[in-house]
């Protein structure tokens, strides 16, 4: 029987040799596939300095191809990926030796750091015996066996520490790993899966996520999600909290009351473990732009994009990528999918619009006011920008675009142009629909919007919105974690001022300090703001987020405009809003 994960994963240490030249930043186990490829297996990431590339990539292979023949592992691969100082370097590895492979890694990077420094490596007929041991006792041929027998009927197995599942949602079967069945034993006519998409990019993620369940429940389908926020199945919620990798999906679809399921896939999820699912309906990317950058060895946005796009590694053989056409950086790296491509834009000149047109391939464009469908055949008017509300009558840019994307996802999953008409319409800029994504509150007469924004890009979006709206004078409120550059700070400060506002509210978000000093975070703002030529009159300091909220609308007169970037204290800054405010 194998041995609970808690044990194998703490089974074997590996010695690493220690230098400011060469360092082992982190060892993972990758469970599905991902920027690097489709393949299980562990990853290290390695900084080095005054080191060829070549060098390192040369050594790595050279042990680890001989740590993995040594192990049995004869038919596993190696793969490499540069980074500017560093470089990732992985083994693929069998699914029920994932924590072994881990020591693998290690054991090979053992060797390879030691050549590297010209130090005294350990023993290798010891480390790789050690390194048997460990495998011996994580082996689990039984949980092969049924993974091979449910891809050979073209089903997806998913995987965790505890359990094993086959099938997705309404057709899944699930047994704890210690006792899993004989496949013969297994009521295969039970099993299917149903319709799933993986929803990805900077920003908008979440929420078209969600417009996307508005529209399947238009549909009549009992629709599941995951997200940075919650899981939930229809209206109940599973769990809340940041559910947007691997283990969210499998919370989700190993529940047999999904009829269709769309999993929100954030980029740290698929950089520490991997892709959640294999096969796929459809894959969306909303767009590619500076964000969590200099993690896991992605220190630039294209190489963000390029992670993104890696969710075309979970579809299935009928399978679409979904992409916005209006984003540089997701059309020039889009070039090397082989998956179909859906497009959506907010231009219908926009060339890859035109060129799906003349090839009788679907996609969506805005026209004037109409968010417009083409089919393969035929060309739709879908609904008009004015019945979203979402859309703020055509102010909020970002989320025509989402609706956009949503069209295309949609018909992706077979559902009909009524149900997304449906879906649009119902779905609101409101905390129970869309919580902290542009919600409306009328205090005072004023306008107050609360946005969960947090970094540049996301922040331009919201103030091109507030800026679309009339105002008599204009309120803002931000904070920002403490884990980010100053420049970081400066660069969302920068952003926001583009909103001119007469009030600008710096507040500390406590729980964010993050290794900073009480008050450096709101310093740094404040000064970027008398950079950009606000006065001591228009600038407060505030001690929270609820402090700075309180502030605002102490000061709201009718026809004033607030927004409020809330990153913390979100539900008591909502109930402060609710005891104010009169319906919208």
């Amino acid at each position: 029987m194998t041995e609970p994960a808690e044990i194998i994963e703490d089974a074997l240490s590996i010695s690493i040799p220690i230098s400011d030249r060469l360092v082992l930043d982190d060892t993972r186990r990758l469970t599905g596939p991902g920027m690097l490829w489709d393949r299980p297996g562990a990853v290290l990431d390695v900084f080095f300095e005054e080191i060829e590339t070549d060098r390192v990539i040369r050594v790595w292979r050279a042990q680890a191809r001989r740590v993995l023949d040594a192990i049995g592992w004869i038919g596993e691969e190696l793969i490499e990926r540069p980074f500017e100082g560093g470089i990732n370097l992985a083994i693929s590895a069998p699914l029920d030796q994932l924590y072994s492979a881990t020591f693998a890694a290690q054991t090979a990077w053992h060797f390879c750091a030691n050549e590297l420094l010209d130090l005294e490596s350990g023993t290798f007929s010891v480390m790789i015996g050690d390194l048997k041991s460990v495998m011996k006792r994580e082996a689990n041929p039984a949980l092969i066996a049924l993974i091979k027998a449910a891809r050979a009927r073209g089903f997806d197995a998913l995987v965790d520490d505890d359990f094993l599942s086959v099938g997705y949602g309404a057709g899944s079967l699930v047994w704890p790993v210690s006792q899993l069945p004989d496949p013969v034993e297994v009521d295969w006519e039970r099993v299917s899966s149903i319709p799933v998409a993986l929803i990805t990019g900077t920003n908008g993620k979440t929420t078209t996520t969600r417009l996307s369940c508005s529209v399947a429940r238009a549909a009549g389908k009992v629709a599941g999600l995951t997200s940075t926020d919650m899981v939930s199945v229809g209206d109940d919620i599973l769990d809340r909290g940041d559910y947007s990798g691997p283990g969210g999906a499998r919370m989700l679809l190993r529940d047999v009351r999904v009829e269709m399921a769309f999993l929100e896939v954030a980029r740290g999820g698929i950089l520490r473990r991997g892709l959640p699912v294999r096969g796929a309906h459809a894959a969306l990317v909303t767009n590619a732009a500076a964000d969590h950058l200099g993690q896991f060895g992605v220190n630039t946005v294209d190489e963000l994009a390029v992670v993104k796009l890696s969710v075309h590694q979970s579809l299935g053989p009928d399978g679409v990528l979904i992409l916005n056409a209006d984003d540089p950086l997701l059309v020039q790296h889009s070039s090397g999918i082989s998956a179909p491509i859906r497009w959506f834009s907010l231009t219908a000149s926009t060339s890859q619009i035109v060129a799906a047109r003349r090839s009788g391939e679907a996609c969506a464009w805005l026209e004037d006011s109409m968010l417009m469908f083409f089919d393969g055949v035929d060309s739709k008017a879908v609904i008009d920008v004015c019945e979203i509300p979402i859309a703020m009558e055509g102010a909020a840019r970002f989320n025509i675009l989402n609706a956009l994307g949503v069209i295309c996802l949609s018909s992706a999953m077979g559902l009909d142009l009524e149900a997304v008409r449906s879906g649009l319409r119902d779905f609101r800029n409101d905390p129970k629909d869309n919580p902290g994504r542009c919600n409306e509150f009328s205090v005072k007469g004023a306008r107050v919007f609360v946005d969960f924004a947090h970094n540049a890009h996301s922040i331009e979006a919201v103030i091109t919105t507030m800026n679309g709206i009339d105002a008599r004078r204009r309120f803002v409120m931000l904070g920002h974690a403490g884990d980010r550059s100053d420049q970081d700070i400066r660069d969302v400060t920068t952003s926001t001022l583009a909103m001119q506002p007469d009030i600008f509210v710096a507040t500390e978000l406590p729980e964010y300090l993050r290794g900073r000093e009480p008050g450096e975070v709101s310093r740094l703002i404040i000064q970027e703001c008398r950079v950009r030529g606000l006065d001591d009159g228009q600038i407060r300091a505030a001690s929270s987020p609820a402090d700075g909220a309180r502030q605002i609308l102490d000061l709201l007169r009718p026809g004033d405009i607030a927004l409020l970037l809330v990153l913390s204290e979100r539900d008591q800054i909502f109930d402060m809003l609710n005891s104010h405010a009169t319906p919208v």
